[in-house]
């Protein structure tokens, strides 16, 4: 096999690039109009706010902490040129945005670019190629596992030798699609990323307060710095009326925080421990929650329990078969009367996952986490979650292995060069482990589970999303029987049973979930 030479790229970097894609004409207006409008008889229109107006009310509505108003301009932004470490670490990390990203799974990256903290001499060089040798890894990587993807994919599509070349060139693609989708695990968490972002006025405002925390402050402040600039340029007033500015680091609590004495290496062997095996572990529930999820529907239509049972009650709000809302491709759990019964029960998972994966499980924003600080959860020694496809080739998992240990290498080298740690992160892998607890009611994780236990699902949160469904069924059986993905869901009660189209995984997944094996 011929497997591309490392070190035959020049990195591509550059600053963050910033563009206000669309935002609403007399921003600041209408926010002091939306104000006025909750003393009017009518609806008040930005063009009649005045000068006057703009000062009073805009400073009573604002230091009074009525933020709502600011909340109906929304910004929609194109960034460019900014790291996943970024992304995860800051403008993800919180429930209220919107965002379509650019997948490392289906887009294949054929040249290295990364993000480039402010560093010259020998610090520079290390950095730059603890970069170049992780995409020679990828490119190797995917060379490697390209055979294995292919030959599961003819057997998950029933190829027989007299199948045809287009149909096997089709199937040659989305073969390498699959092994990117495992290469990419070694690409360093500093990679650039693409990405429209749509934020409201009042979040605006409080990254914008929030640019010196978290994991990475010096990029965060060039990249929301220029956010705000974007919308200052737009609407002086909706920046200028409002003195909002950094909070210094050494205000911020999380700074004040004990520092690991060696490490976060005395933590991790904690809480692999409690996990017990699992990627995820229940840890926590709502006691009680299957009377509680029936109490809750007899509530919202005014039952007594001799008029409709606790099972019955639950069988109206997640059987499938007695709830059609639960056939449809779109969410909607929270326009439900019946369904807002699911709010009350709460469930809490201790998980360990990687930095890519957790990049798309946080996206279920209604199911938040206490996300580590990689800062103070950093490791000694090389901590990452090794894909069972790189597992089970020798030739890639050797190849990994060096690929996980040189970004290591490359860690402590910046750190004793004097490199701050949140720079030196940037070269970590996606691979690396992250720990964390996550909680979520079960309207949310209803949702989440039926589109994370489909095999079209990223590895690490199906394996999370399997262990979680298998516990919660444990511990309250009537409403883990009524979990599943779209394909057993719908199975019987509506055409397609899978929701996927094209992407159709292959597997009759219906037939014996949750007892099936998912093999790619």
């Amino acid at each position: 096999m011929n497997v591309p030479a490392a070190g035959t790229a020049s990195l591509v970097t550059g600053p963050p690039g910033v563009t206000l894609r669309n935002a609403p004409l007399g921003a600041f207006d209408g926010a002091i109009a939306a104000a006025r409008t909750c003393y009017s008889p009518r609806v008040v229109l930005p063009a009649e706010i005045t000068e006057r107006q703009r000062e009073n009310i805009g400073r009573l509505t604002f230091e009074g902490g009525h933020h709502t108003v600011y909340q109906h301009a929304h910004f929609e932004f194109g960034l460019e040129n900014v790291s996943r470490q970024f992304v995860w670490s800051f403008l993800h990390s919180y429930p209220f945005y919107n965002s379509e990203q650019q997948s490392q799974r289906y887009v294949k990256l054929n040249e290295p670019r990364a993000f480039v903290p402010p560093l010259s001499g020998e610090a520079r060089e290390v950095y730059e190629r603890a970069v170049l040798d992780a995409w020679a890894s990828y490119r190797r990587l995917a060379a490697l596992l390209k055979d294995d993807t292919f030959r599961i994919l003819k057997e998950l599509r029933y190829v027989t030798p007299r199948a045809s070349a287009e149909r096997l060139r089709g199937i040659e693609r989305e073969a390498e699609k699959k092994a990117i989708e495992t290469a990419r695990y070694v690409i360093p968490i500093g990679a650039f990323t693409a990405m429209v972002h749509t934020i409201s006025g009042i979040t605006l405002y409080r990254l914008w307060r929030m640019a010196e925390s978290g994991d990475a402050p010096h990029e965060t402040r060039l990249v929301v710095g220029a956010m705000v600039d974007a919308v200052r340029a737009h609407d002086p007033l909706f920046i200028d009326r409002i003195a909002v500015g950094p909070m210094p680091r050494d205000e911020q609590p999380e700074v004040r925080m004990p520092t690991p004495l060696a490490g976060a290496d005395r933590f991790v062997a904690e809480f692999d421990a409690r996990l017990e095996g699992r990627t995820s572990r229940l840890v926590d529930a709502s006691p009680g929650a299957e009377r509680l999820v029936a109490d809750a529907v007899r509530a919202v239509f005014g039952l007594a329990e001799a008029e409709l049972n606790d099972a019955d009650a639950i069988g109206r709000v997640l059987d499938p078969a007695q709830n059609r809302y639960r056939l449809e491709a779109m969410n909607l759990s929270y326009h439900s009367p019946l369904m807002r019964a699911l709010q009350h029960v709460q469930y809490t998972f201790a998980k360990r996952l990687s930095h890519t994966a957790d990049s798309q499980d946080q996206r279920h924003r209604m199911v938040p986490a206490s996300r580590p600080l990689m800062t103070m959860a950093d490791t000694s020694a090389p901590d990452v979650v090794t894909p069972r496809l790189i597992a089970a080739n020798p030739e890639a998992r050797d190849e990994f292995v060096r690929a996980v240990e040189r970004a290591w290498h490359a860690k402590h080298r910046l750190l004793a060069l004097g490199v701050p740690l949140e720079f030196a992160l940037y070269v970590l892998p996606n691979a690396t482990a992250l720990r964390f607890y996550e909680s979520g009611p079960l309207i949310a994780l209803v949702h989440k589970w039926t589109m994370r236990t489909c095999f079209n699902a990223q590895e690490e949160i199906y394996l999370a999303s399997m262990d979680e469904i298998a516990q919660v069924a444990e511990r309250h059986p009537q409403l883990g029987r009524h979990l599943g993905p779209p394909c057993v869901i719908r199975n019987g009660l509506a055409s397609p049973r899978c929701t996927e189209g094209t992407h159709f995984c292959g597997v009759p997944v219906w037939n014996s979930f949750p007892n099936v094996e998912r093999r790619l």
